[in-house]
């Protein structure tokens, strides 16, 4: 099977897989990551394959959905390509970017080991912030029954996975474990420069939502 092949019955068994997700981790959210990448790679020259067939598998088998185990999808996705012929280089170097590419803890350290998978890291961050980055956030909450805003619930700055995977905090709170940080963990130029228009737009958000939370505006 040629590459484009490969691609082509990844996004096939993606969609399927994730047709019926409601809660921000969807095919379009795939999707959206591939698109992505392949915008940032259009600077960055690297491998081109690799991207974007890690861009579709980078979310096989999210650990969020499989009891908190990370190494469903490194697994899953070593499965999936082997299934389908791809060669062993490029599986190890999938393999690797899906296991590395969650943000694991705002005091946890999160380094890609390639130029592919910083690619796909910035591509899958750019996606949790920004419009599209709040609407994910809110109906992840909503499906996780998690309050929206609890002012007595102050956000933590997390030093491990396990307890800021194991959070069960109120969605604002999110914003700031997480998604305000993630601008100046962009990888690559690009991502730096496409992050900025949308950590705005959440800050500006985030100012509307307390004020009419005081009964302001």
């Amino acid at each position: 099977m040629n590459q484009e092949d490969i691609l082509i019955k990844a996004e096939e068994y993606i969609q399927k897989l994730l047709a019926n997700d409601g809660a921000g981790h969807d095919y379009w959210h795939i999707y959206r990551v591939v698109k992505l990448s392949k915008t940032i790679n259009e600077h960055e020259k690297a491998n081109s394959f690799v991207v974007e067939l890690a861009a579709w598998l980078h979310d096989i088998a999210d650990h969020k959905y499989h009891d908190g185990d990370h190494s469903a999808g490194p697994r899953e996705g070593r499965r999936w390509m082997e299934l389908h012929g791809v060669d062993e280089e490029v599986i190890v170097q999938v393999e690797n970017i899906i296991k590395e590419i969650s943000f694991k803890g705002a005091e946890v350290k999160t380094e890609m080991s390639s130029l592919e998978g910083k690619i796909v890291q910035d591509a899958d961050r750019l996606d949790a912030i920004g419009a599209i980055g709040i609407a994910r956030t809110f109906a992840y909450g909503g499906n996780r029954n998690r309050l929206m805003y609890d002012p007595s619930v102050k956000p933590v700055l997390h030093t491990d996975f396990e307890t800021y995977k194991n959070s069960s905090a109120p969605t604002i709170n999110h914003f700031y474990e997480k998604l305000l940080l993630l601008k100046t963990r962009m990888n690559t130029e690009t991502a730096k420069k496409l992050a900025e228009k949308r950590h705005l737009f959440m800050e500006e958000y985030l100012a509307q939502f307390f004020s009419e939370w005081e009964g302001k505006k």
